[in-house]
């Protein structure tokens, strides 16, 4: 080898890690995917065949994410012009809760045109996520923005039932009075922050889709292999779609923001779903 080659080699070399580097936390963590697909849904209300439902995630207002990135992903999301938006949870960052902060950024908010829809994730919830209060006013303020929260609750949208679980850390988790609740005869769209609800008993019989985030998808991962760090007991569940029992499956969102400014082959993302009746 001539010096001439050595030394290219050493500068590529050398210029490697800083370029991965540079990506993994100054490009991916805010560089936000559209992610587009079908949701087939069997028995889906007919009138509900073909419409566009927007899923968001893990925002994490506060000062690690930029309110401008928040924003644009609102707005931008606005422009496919959902029939039903849902949110599944960690609109702050408990560390650094502000109300007026919170009502800056979410009065963007996208509406869905039959409903906008959302539950809460552990971080709305405080510190050691126990705060009630807290809750409480980051509901005041997506209700502000024309969100309606549901609390273990159930709403109908043209003939489909969308149930919403409060957070699996939380203090006010109560899965069964809200499953209990469910048909068995229709399908249903659950929305649930932590996906490791969806292993606990009492889902026997509801058919259709749970859509959860929480997890970023890890945030860092390997080409080819599954994220290393996931905060959940089943570690299958880190981002995209999972088959379930018969007639259920999932959906995890790899989420808009994050805790520590890296991402890398995992983008942050907002789910745009064509809901299909199968």
């Amino acid at each position: 080898m001539t010096r001439r080659r050595f030394l290219r080699a050493m500068l590529g070399g050398s210029a490697a890690p800083a370029l991965a580097a540079a990506y993994a936390f100054g490009i991916e963590p805010q560089w936000l995917e559209f992610t587009q697909m079908d949701l087939p849904v069997e028995g889906l209300p007919p009138a509900l065949d073909g419409k566009v439902l927007a899923h968001l995630s893990d925002f994490h207002v506060g000062p690690r994410v930029s309110d401008r990135y928040i924003v644009d992903a609102l707005v931008r999301t606005a422009r496919y012009a959902p029939d039903i938006t849902v949110a599944t949870g960690d609109f702050i960052t408990y560390r650094h809760y502000s109300v007026e902060h919170a009502k800056r950024v979410y009065q963007s908010f996208p509406r869905g045109r039959l409903a906008t829809l959302a539950v809460l994730g552990n971080h709305d919830y405080g510190p050691a996520w126990s705060h009630v209060g807290i809750a409480a006013e980051v509901c005041g303020v997506l209700r502000a923005a024309g969100v309606d929260v549901l609390r273990n609750e159930t709403r109908e949208v043209e003939g489909l039932c969308v149930a919403g679980l409060d957070d699996f850390w939380a203090p006010n988790f109560a899965p069964r009075k809200v499953l209990d609740a469910i048909d068995r005869t229709r399908p249903a769209l659950v929305l649930s922050h932590n996906p490791d609800t969806v292993d606990l008993p009492g889902w026997e019989g509801i058919r259709g889709w749970v859509l959860s985030g929480h997890t970023h998808g890890g945030q860092v991962k390997a080409p080819f292999l599954r994220a290393p760090v996931v905060p959940v007991r089943n570690k299958r569940y880190t981002a995209g779609r999972f088959a379930l029992a018969a007639g259920r499956s999932m959906y995890i969102s790899r989420g808009i923001g994050f805790l520590v400014r890296v991402r890398c082959l995992v983008r942050p993302e907002v789910a745009v779903f064509r809901l299909r009746r199968t």
